[in-house]
């Protein structure tokens, strides 16, 4: 990976292929190579970048205060890219929205998979997600986080561990460490979310649902795509939280003629 360092920090990006500029950004349990199955097709008629948010992956976490918009800016003007077609998973998912609100004009497309709402009303479920993190980190018990990270997130509440593909979990358990030991100083030092009009969203946008994933994450992607002018939203029957990971081969054909829009 390539490093672009600066005052604010570093952040480590990769990119691939040739063609229209596309970003991918990764979930909040994962890093950039969340994206490996559907860079090959996407790299044959686009340059794909792919970087790693701050506190996660081969970036160094904060050191003061910071925006993952303004990151992204700052990547996006270092590379010479004047607009580009965004793809979000998960928090990534979060950013790219906050990214084409507050610089419109940078945004070709975008595509958001399983991004959270500001400000929503998580079910019972969720929050005791929440609270069984919280305690595994305040013991101590780093391994105990991954795990319930990995139940929530990887397998999802619909299905067994069986039904999951081989070698998924081990792929993110690394991934996950890192946000988990991360997240604190991220915590502190992000500015947060934009709360913007998404009304105000002018730039063709597709919205991805994981039928396995929780359903309030079902919820709020239904919400997106009503939300969003024109948004189409597109459900993938054998994906959970993370659509790139479960169902690389459905999301790259949804994505191909979309993008080339």
């Amino acid at each position: 990976m390539i490093t672009l360092t600066d005052d604010l920090g570093h952040l480590s990006y990769v990119t691939a292929g040739d063609g229209p500029p596309v970003v991918l950004v990764h979930a909040g349990i994962a890093d950039h190579r969340m994206w490996d199955a559907v860079v090959p097709a996407l790299a044959e008629r686009h340059t794909v970048i792919r970087y790693d948010l701050r506190g996660f992956g081969q970036s160094a976490p904060p050191s003061g205060p910071f925006r993952e918009t303004d990151d992204l800016l700052r990547l996006l003007d270092h590379l010479g890219h004047e607009r580009v077609r965004l793809v979000g998973a998960s928090w990534g998912g979060r950013v790219a929205v906050d990214f084409s609100l507050t610089h419109p004009d940078r945004v070709h497309s975008l595509a958001v998979l399983a991004a959270p709402w500001p400000g929503y009303d998580w079910s019972a479920e969720m929050i005791a997600y929440d609270a069984a993190e919280t305690r595994a980190l305040a013991a101590g018990d780093l391994d105990a986080a991954v795990a319930t990270n990995l139940d929530m997130w990887v397998r999802g509440p619909a299905r067994a561990w069986e039904d999951v593909a081989t070698g998924l979990a081990d792929r993110l358990r690394e991934p996950i460490r890192t946000s988990l030991v991360n997240q604190d100083t991220v915590g502190e030092h992000s500015q947060g979310v934009v709360r913007g009009d998404l009304s105000g969203i002018s730039v063709p946008t597709l919205v991805g649902v994981g039928r396995l994933d929780v359903a309030d994450f079902q919820d709020i992607g239904r919400r997106y795509a009503s939300e969003i002018p024109g948004a189409v939203l597109i459900e993938f029957p054998t994906a959970a939280h993370l659509i790139a990971m479960d169902a690389p081969a459905e999301l790259t054909a949804a994505l191909l003629p979309f993008l080339a829009s």
